[in-house]
């Protein structure tokens, strides 16, 4: 039986139990003694199982069943869940996980996850502690073993040679940070760095284990230079993530023997090696019987959970999995069936025969309801994004060894699918910057009389044609003062400038590509870290990010997004002959304007009254370069106020068309280098009118 056909069906229904695992995982770590979660963590794991061992994936059905022999004596109150049971079974998830993208990106979903299955035997022996030990053991002996710092006789002759010839010869010992991620590329620049001054005789490990980063956080170079040895060190050490260098300059005396004395080394770890397999050994089969004792125990209670599910009535599946490309192609035809509706619409009213009309009237409505399930069918609720951030917060809480409570809410609220798949990222950078330099210490939350654990609270909400996502945290909150004075530092605000600035203009200083440097991590909280990235992800959306804080009660983010990018209600309106369209979404109201209340300022910007305030009045033929037939020569002048956060203007236009509803398409790479357009979209005569983008204007 061909299984292929079934891929896609297996990698949707695995990637849902993984989710599912997860979830529960984390609930089940809150409240450890709560058996019923357990059996439904049992159950999905199991699901798990099943599905990977019939589709021939072995290595996910083996590590699943696995995970099913620690479940099953918790379930059964044979074992009591503990921090280490945890880390393993979160470890065994992660592993999962891989797996299924190894497969989903065309791999066969093999991984080597020996010292995961022998922690989890481990747990269902009872010994696991010692097991801790042993792994420990086994893991130095292993990257010992691998590690062969011994020279052939060609290597040896060429560094005698060098030597001889009064060049340096040196054995360097290079270790990278702890938290270093990218080793290989590392490694890849001290090669390089050393590859400038001399030659590399040998690697340990070998190269092409470094290159794949088959090596802890060290490695060794047999090397020959010109260069001196303080030379040679500065080199290395001036890498990035290099944390220390050890060199040994290698006379022909030390190389007499040096692989008698690798040799001696290599003999005593072997002697630990040995140590570690016995005991290795002896609790594989403490697991055997442990496992045969554990199924025993348990066979009474399959066949009741056996009898229980035969008298149980399936319930009918009432949803389908649907391609999101057919949904594309879906939508794609109701935008033109749409562009052709209003055309017909057009012509109705011109013909003016009723039977006409009648029929038209009738296409409008249907055709309207189609186009509201279309896109209905195309909004997901936002919890396919949310889901996968309380294991992120406990993971980078656990780190950071702080306590958080992570609370969600509105995650039933729905976004269109082209959103969600974007804005997961900057939600990302946002709570990390909440956890990481919000929410304080255990310490610091101490010396200000706030409780040890913080609270980080993620909430989303639909407003009108909004959706609104909010995260809140309890930290200590951004400092005016310091922010302003780094800003003032890096050249993004002037001191006169600074001096006028309400909070909001100053949080939003944090959006600033200037701020996003290691100084200012340390200086402003960090929270200028990624920042920039956020604010152009989310203005690229269509939506904007307000920011609200008080000095030591904390910080609140709030985006703004649009609920869906691809068919927008829109506000029609003429320059010259040209025809433009604005979302209704970012306009406040329309209106006249008399001349003579039009006022000029220092710059020559034209400026308006508006409810007790004064705003800008902005030129759209000036700024597209079109012909206008009144650019602000007649006695009223027609204005549209548009609005972004706090941000207000009034655009000049010659005519308001009206409303309709417009197909969004993208231009591409046309019209790049004019702001403000974010698209195109064909109006029922067959013309094309561009798309004004209020964010880009108001920026």
């Amino acid at each position: 039986m061909d299984l292929n056909q079934y891929l896609s069906m297996f990698l949707d229904e695995a990637n849902d139990h993984l989710q599912a695992l997860n979830e529960h995982m984390m609930e089940l770590e809150n409240q450890p003694e709560d058996v019923s979660i357990v059996q439904v963590i049992f159950r999905s794991a199991h699901t798990l199982k099943g599905m990977s061992a019939t589709m021939g994936f072995e290595d996910l059905a083996s590590l699943t069943h696995e995970m099913e022999n620690v479940l099953d004596l918790v379930r059964n109150n044979q074992l009591a869940m503990d921090g280490f049971i945890f880390d393993t079974l979160f470890k065994s998830l992660d592993a999962l996980e891989g797996m299924v993208s190894d497969i989903a990106n065309g791999g066969d979903g093999k991984a080597d996850v020996s010292a995961i299955v022998k922690s989890l035997q481990s747990i269902v022996s009872g010994d696991h502690k010692k097991q801790e030990q042993v792994a420990a053991i086994e893991a130095e002996v292993v990257t010992e073993q691998n590690t062969d710092e011994r020279l052939d006789e060609f290597q040896r002759s060429i560094i005698e040679q060098s030597v001889e010839a009064g060049m340096t010869a040196a054995y360097i010992n290079i270790t990278l940070r702890e938290d270093c991620v990218l080793k290989a590329a590392r490694a890849y620049m001290v090669f390089q760095a050393l590859g400038e001054m001399g030659e590399v005789v040998k690697t340990s490990p070998p190269a092409h284990d470094i290159e794949q980063e088959k090596f802890d956080k060290g490695f060794s170079i047999f090397y020959v230079t010109t260069e001196s040895e303080e030379q040679v060190r500065k080199a290395v050490a001036n890498v990035s993530e290099v944390e220390q260098v050890e060199l040994q300059v290698l006379t022909l005396e030390v190389l007499k023997d040096w692989n008698a004395r690798i040799e001696e080394v290599q003999a005593g770890k072997s002697e630990v090696a040995a140590t570690a397999a016995t005991a290795g050994t002896a609790t594989a089969e403490g697991t055997d019987a442990t496992a045969k004792q554990a199924a025993k125990a348990t066979d009474g209670q399959a066949a009741k959970n056996a009898g229980a599910a035969a008298q149980a009535k399936p319930s009918q599946n009432r949803t389908i999995r649907v391609d999101i490309e057919r949904l594309d192609v879906l939508m794609n035809l109701i935008s033109e069936m749409l562009i052709d509706r209003v055309r017909l619409e057009e012509i109705a009213s011109e013909v003016k025969k009723s039977e006409l009309t009648e029929t038209v009237e009738h296409l409008v409505r249907v055709s309207g309801d189609l186009q509201s399930i279309v896109l209905k069918l195309r909004m997901v609720p936002i919890d396919v994004v949310f889901n996968r951030f309380p294991r992120m917060v406990r993971d980078l809480a656990k780190t950071l060894d702080k306590k958080v409570d992570f609370v969600i809410s509105g995650a039933d609220t729905e976004l269109d699918r082209t959103v969600i798949d974007e804005i997961g990222d900057p939600l990302v950078h946002l709570l990390r910057n909440s956890l990481d330099h919000g929410v304080e210490s255990i310490a610091e939350r101490r010396a200000t009389g706030k409780p040890e654990t913080g609270t980080v609270q993620l909430r989303a909400y639909q407003s009108g044609n909004h959706v609104f996502i909010e995260i809140e945290d309890d930290g200590k909150g951004i400092n005016r003062d310091i922010v302003l004075n780094k800003a003032i530092k890096n050249n993004v605000v002037t001191p006169e400038k600074a001096a006028t600035m309400t909070d909001e203009q100053v949080y939003q200083l944090l959006f600033a590509s200037g701020f996003s440097t290691a100084e200012v991590v340390s200086d402003i909280s960090g929270r200028g870290v990624g920042l920039d990235v956020v604010k152009s992800k989310i203005s690229a959306l269509g939506g904007h990010v307000v920011v609200n804080s008080k000095l030591g009660q904390g910080t609140t983010f709030v985006v703004q997004l649009p609920l869906t990018l691809s068919i927008l209600s829109a506000m029609l309106f003429r320059l010259g002959d040209e025809k433009y369209a604005i979302p209704l979404t970012s306009i406040v109201e329309t209106g006249l304007v008399q001349r003579e209340n039009i006022r000029r300022v220092h710059g020559g910007i034209r400026m308006i009254d508006y409810r007790d305030s004064v705003i800008p009045l902005l030129s759209l033929s000036a700024l597209f370069e079109c012909p206008s037939y009144s650019d602000f020569d007649e006695e009223e002048v027609e204005i549209i106020i548009i609005r972004k956060g706090d941000r207000i203007a009034a655009l000049a236009v010659d005519d308001f068309i009206g409303q309709n509803e417009i197909v969004l398409k993208p231009l591409g790479n046309y019209l790049k280098s004019v702001p403000g357009v974010s698209g195109a979209t064909i109006l029922g005569d067959g013309q094309v009118a561009l798309i004004v983008d209020p964010n880009a204007l108001l920026k």
